[in-house]
């Protein structure tokens, strides 16, 4: 199933997925020993960028974003401390965006869960050169002139 999920349309309610056993890693951990599960969702064609539903229960952690990411978080509260000591509360229904490279201090009092898509950065000047070759292929897909 995971393969086709990555090749094709995904639906379901979040009810019905099964979430898989994930973890933080043990030397970003600050207190608590989480329950973390995650379960990819989908992914893009270059493989380049992902859905994830993820959550985790009562824990503190240093987190290190090598992907960009934003998410919506469904339910459960997190803490968040930026570079800057800044204290930042996200809650059922916030919106966040990281981007790749950003670190912060987590710490949630109880379950947290979220929904986040990431994509993984690309050099810039492989990003403009291939930004003309997909608008290429995008107007070969419309012109039914590409399989």
């Amino acid at each position: 199933m995971e393969n086709r999920m990555r090749n094709s349309m995904f639906h379901s309610t979040l009810q019905n997925i099964e979430l898989e056993p994930d973890r933080i890693p043990s030397e970003w951990l600050l207190s608590g020993s989480p329950e973390v599960h995650s379960k990819i969702l989908g992914m893009s064609r270059d493989k380049l960028a992902y859905a994830i539903l993820w959550e985790c229960g009562a824990v503190s952690y240093r987190w290190q974003y090598g992907r960009d990411e934003a998410y919506i978080v469904l339910s459960g509260e997190g803490f968040m401390t930026d570079d800057n000591g800044v204290e930042h509360h996200f809650g059922a229904g916030d919106v966040a965006y990281f981007p790749a490279g950003t670190s912060a201090v987590w710490r949630h009092p109880d379950h947290f869960r979220k929904i986040a898509v990431l994509k993984y950065s690309m050099w810039l000047p492989l990003a403009f050169t291939l930004r003309p070759w997909s608008k290429f292929l995008t107007l070969m897909n419309k012109l039914g002139l590409a399989s």
